[in-house]
């Protein structure tokens, strides 16, 4: 064949197809294209993808000091700390026999905790790479560090709330009511902690004391199970967020509700006809800015709010395509991060209500993220089975 005959030859061939016979291309081939349409696959814009996991990863925690650790948890009954520049694996936390659901540093990444759906907590030293302690409550449902002291604090099914001392094991436990403590928070003077019930009640516990401080039920409280709590800087204000779409801002020192923020239905809902779900909504997330008054709630219908707390009004809709799963202010800044069940995770100037910029790259919802001190890079889990590290550094900072 001449030149020119092998030149059209080559124009025939379609390089974006010849992947497909190769190995790697396994994993693409086997998702039968469907993520390839809405893009979810296709682009990948992240740095560093960690894949020692084999099933979900439902939690990451970046450690507070030094921001070059994660540590991540899974449907596989598996947590690894690994360094966040090249996803190398420091050490495994092994020894859990059910989904790790919880995972976190303590406030000097000295120790981090590793808490599975069953109740079994285990605390590693991180220089050491051993266990140090380890405990098993009733189900978990949330654990949380306290950000002074080597103390760990976590949510039981039985609506209890365990605080231990680390690595003594000393112990103390708040009775709530009898449903599951669903989430939880310890406040910025380390002296007390909001705890809400699946009950709808939340409650402010004194530490010390071992004593509940204020209760809001009835009225005050939910309606429906509390899905997530969040303080500002101080302490003074709390917000709760419950299945009832409802955003309660409370004074903490006095425990009384400030402002209600109700999410209204945009269309009438269609009546439902028989053996269809009604659309469900809820708040899944909020959190407070630390330079502006301004919270943001994330609801499961893909709006995400801001709040201006000094008007006590609606300030900004932003919509996702799909529901969002978290969100975090940046810790120096008016922007706000999320992550949503499209599997993408978005920054949004509070301010203007706009969307600064847009990451992809994981198959599957993002389950949990988290956002390092200065804001220069996003740790994300999904339930594609990895952890994946995204730059997001602005040339405008």
């Amino acid at each position: 064949p001449s030149a020119d005959d092998l030149a059209e030859e080559m124009e025939d061939v379609d390089f974006e197809d010849e992947g497909a016979e190769e190995p790697d291309a396994e994993a693409w081939d086997s998702e039968d294209d469907e993520g390839v349409e809405d893009g979810m696959e296709a682009q990948d814009d992240s740095e560093v993808t960690f894949s020692l996991h084999s099933a979900s990863v439902f939690c990451v925690s970046l450690d507070p000091k030094t921001n070059t650790l994660a540590v991540t948890g899974g449907e596989d009954d598996k947590a690894f700390v690994w360094r966040v520049n090249d996803g190398e694996l420091l050490f495994e936390c092994s020894g859990h026999k059910d989904s790790v659901t919880c995972a976190g540093f303590s406030h000097d990444s000295v120790f981090v905790a590793t808490g599975d759906m069953s109740g079994l907590i285990k605390v590693w030293r991180v220089d050491a790479k051993e266990e140090v302690w380890s405990f098993e409550v009733g189900d978990l449902e949330w654990m949380e560090w306290h950000p002074q002291a080597h103390v760990l604090l976590a949510g039981t099914a039985d609506g209890n709330t365990w605080m231990w001392k680390i690595p003594s094991g000393d112990c103390k436990t708040f009775q709530g009511p009898a449903c599951p403590a669903t989430c939880g928070r310890i406040l910025p003077d380390g002296k007390r902690a909001v705890v809400g019930y699946e009950d709808g009640t939340m409650r402010i516990w004194d530490l010390k004391q071992g004593t509940s401080l204020h209760v809001l039920k009835g009225q005050d409280g939910h309606q429906d199970p509390l899905t997530c709590v969040a303080s500002n800087q101080d302490g003074s204000l709390i917000m709760t967020g419950s299945v009832d779409c409802h955003a309660k801002l409370v004074n903490s020192a006095t425990g009384k509700v400030v402002c209600v923020f109700k999410m209204e239905s945009v269309a009438p809902k269609a009546p439902i006809s028989e053996g269809e779900e009604a659309e469900s909504n809820s708040v899944e997330s909020l959190g407070f800015c630390n330079v502006m008054p301004l919270a943001a709630v994330g609801y499961l219908d893909g709006t995400l709010a801001i709040y201006d707390l000094s008007t006590q009004s609606l300030r900004h809709k932003c919509q996702h395509e799909s529901g969002i799963v978290q969100l975090l202010w940046e810790e120096s800044s008016a922007v706000v991060y999320t992550c949503s069940l499209d599997g993408a995770v978005r920054l949004w100037d509070a301010r203007s209500g706009k969307m600064i910029s847009e990451y992809r790259g994981h198959s599957a919802e993002i389950l949990d993220f988290a956002v390092n001190k200065d804001a220069s890079i996003v740790v994300t889990t999904s339930g594609d089975h990895q952890a994946k590290v995204f730059c997001v550094q602005r040339p405008d900072r």
